[in-house]
């Protein structure tokens, strides 16, 4: 028997659920991750995991061994790695997912420079908004803001997102500019962003040196996307908080006017997140690396709000919230 093969195996049958979704994560003939599994199973003398026509669960054994199993497979790939020349060139496919306003504003205009120095690595984008399941989908890393709703995931920090509240000229004709976040109870639209595979629209977020408001306005439009999110705003269909990097050009060109400037928004911790217990490759490294420094030169995905916020005691106990949550 392949141990060590064999091992991987019911890894991955453990992690995705099925022994057909393992099998092409490995690259394997299906009937060849069963039979190694079955190996292993005869090699323990015990029953890993429970088979059905629907689904895969893992025995009370089979658990205890896939904890033991991750950190020995873990330590041998950490001592491949090592051993392997520090002065190898990174190379293979990276696959990534990142929402479309990262992708267009910030990480593709400045990929050339990055494949340039890596002209091995091959990168595989997908663009979206909503949790990416890593393992599952098989990706090196995502990047997400907002809190890390899955606690098993490993996080590294890049930023911090600040929100600005904005409406088109046009709309802000028709319906007047509203002076009190309330107001926008009253008379106003806003443009509802779903989180993705949910129908709950977010609120948004005021803050004074005084209170904190939450408001949920009327809306004749939701969206799931981000890009598609300020789309709707520019096209007057009602008021939106928007992150500031991505409102930026539209209010210099006046397309977009800031309004209720007199509140905070509460800011958003930026993270790229790896699947749990996975050793870095070099050409994970290298991006991520390459990902922190590109946020890191970019003021408005650290923390620094688009106009000057007066509420300045509200926003920095804002960001600490932020900081312990995230």
């Amino acid at each position: 028997m392949d141990q060590l093969n064999a091992m991987r195996a019911f890894v991955r049958v453990v992690e995705v659920g099925t022994f057909t979704r393992a099998a092409e994560l490995l690259d394997l003939p299906k009937p060849t991750v069963t039979k190694l599994i079955q190996q292993l199973e005869g090699h323990l003398h015990a029953q890993l995991l429970n088979r059905t026509t629907r689904r895969v669960t893992v025995t009370m054994d089979g658990a205890a061994y896939y904890e033991r199993a991750l950190r020995v497979l873990g330590e041998i790939d950490e001592l491949d790695q090592s051993m392997a020349s520090s002065q190898a060139r990174p190379s293979g496919r990276l696959r990534i997912d990142v929402s479309a306003s990262f992708a267009t504003d910030i990480i593709l205009p400045a990929l050339p420079g990055f494949l340039a120095r890596y002209p091995e690595i091959q990168v595989d984008m997908g663009l979206s908004d909503r949790p990416a399941d890593l393992i599952g989908e098989n990706l090196d890393l995502a990047i997400r803001a907002g809190a890390i709703e899955d606690q098993s995931l490993i996080a590294r920090r890049i930023g911090e997102m600040m929100l600005i509240t904005c409406a088109t000229p046009g709309y802000l004709a028709k319906h007047g500019t509203p002076q009190h976040p309330r107001d926008l109870e009253d008379g106003h639209l806003a443009i509802g962003y779903r989180r993705a595979g949910t129908s709950r629209i977010m609120p948004f977020t005021f803050a004074s040196p005084k209170e904190t408001i939450e408001i949920q306005g009327d809306y004749v439009v939701s969206l799931n996307d981000g890009t598609g999110y300020v789309a709707a705003g520019l096209a007057g269909l009602g008021v939106m908080q928007v992150p500031t990097f991505m409102a930026m050009a539209h209010i210099a060109s006046g397309r977009l006017v800031p309004i209720l400037t007199d509140w905070c928004t509460k800011p958003k911790p930026l993270h790229i997140i790896y699947p749990p217990n996975r050793h870095l490759s070099n050409k994970v490294r290298v991006f991520v690396d390459w990902l922190a420094e590109l946020f890191a030169r970019n003021a408005l995905l650290q923390g620094k709000p688009l106009l000057p916020c007066p509420g300045g005691v509200a926003a920095e106990a804002l960001a600490h919230q932020s900081e312990q949550a995230a």
